[in-house]
């Protein structure tokens, strides 16, 4: 198996740790908890800034010594509800106690800003469809440079239709150049509906020195450090991902690989 293709620590508790030293990276880090009703967890964020995302079922949210009582509206994520979603700053304690089953996700990365606990959605979060044809995905956009309510995360979520491409025509950030683009390593974490099912991720760069295509299954998460990364859902299939973005700037732009760029200058018209 690839080292950018991880597969989840067991069936309950914390199935992901991922931190910029585990992946090789700078910038993002991903944790994700499976809790049983009644189950609690407990972090403190540190250096880094953290938005919490109940990707299924509720939980009991307590952030900065502030109760925000029971988070979460969809038992699936395939829903495709909204999700309720929390940012927790650097040196803050939060906590969480499941009143469901329930899946949460800590979408991590530098503090270098000041900014408050914040709850950020389902309220106040974009949801858009991205592209057409067989290249039509549908997003959340919870935490993107639209929103000034973080300083170094970028977190959205994409639903893809079965047979569809996301992530797609192919592109890439993994330059720092601004405005033309920007460096931000990403992670996806992976669902199938139904969970038996497989996607198909590539992570690749232009010369050819990274080349990575992966089956991913429902739960997996892939790391994209640098180059293109798109994705497929076979026929039969629906796939859901959550994506951390972060960087030296908080902003998303990106380059398409030339060879695929017509159909972006395309779908434009």
């Amino acid at each position: 198996m690839s080292d950018l293709h991880l597969t989840p620590k067991g069936d309950y508790g914390k199935l992901y740790d991922i931190t910029p030293a585990s992946a090789g990276w700078s910038y993002v880090g991903f944790g994700l908890y499976r809790l049983k009703p009644g189950d609690q967890v407990a972090e403190h964020t540190a250096e880094t800034e953290v938005i919490l995302v109940l990707v299924e079922g509720k939980a009991e949210i307590t952030a900065g010594g502030q109760s925000f009582g029971e988070m979460g509206a969809r038992l699936s994520v395939f829903e495709k509800k909204p999700p309720h979603a929390l940012y927790v700053p650097g040196r803050t304690d939060w906590s969480a106690q499941a009143t469901t089953d329930c899946v949460l996700a800590v979408c991590a990365a530098p503090a270098i800003g000041d900014y408050p606990v914040t709850r950020l959605g389902p309220e106040g979060i974009e949801s858009m469809q991205r592209g057409q044809g067989a290249n039509t995905r549908f997003i959340n956009n919870i935490a993107m440079e639209g929103r000034d309510v973080a300083s170094s995360l970028l977190v959205t979520e994409v639903f893809t239709p079965q047979g569809n491409w996301s992530s797609y025509p192919s592109h890439r950030h993994d330059v720092d150049d601004y405005p033309n683009i920007t460096y931000l390593e990403e992670t996806y974490y992976h669902r199938l509906n139904p969970a038996q099912g497989f996607g198909v991720q590539r992570v690749y760069t232009e010369d050819g020195s990274l080349d990575e295509t992966m089956a991913v299954k429902d739960g997996d998460v892939v790391l994209v450090p640098k180059g293109h990364h798109p994705c497929g859902a076979p026929y039969g299939y629906e796939m859901y991902y959550l994506n951390v973005m972060a960087g030296p700037l908080r902003k998303w732009r990106f380059v398409n690989d030339p060879d695929h760029d017509w159909i972006y200058q395309r779908d434009l018209r």
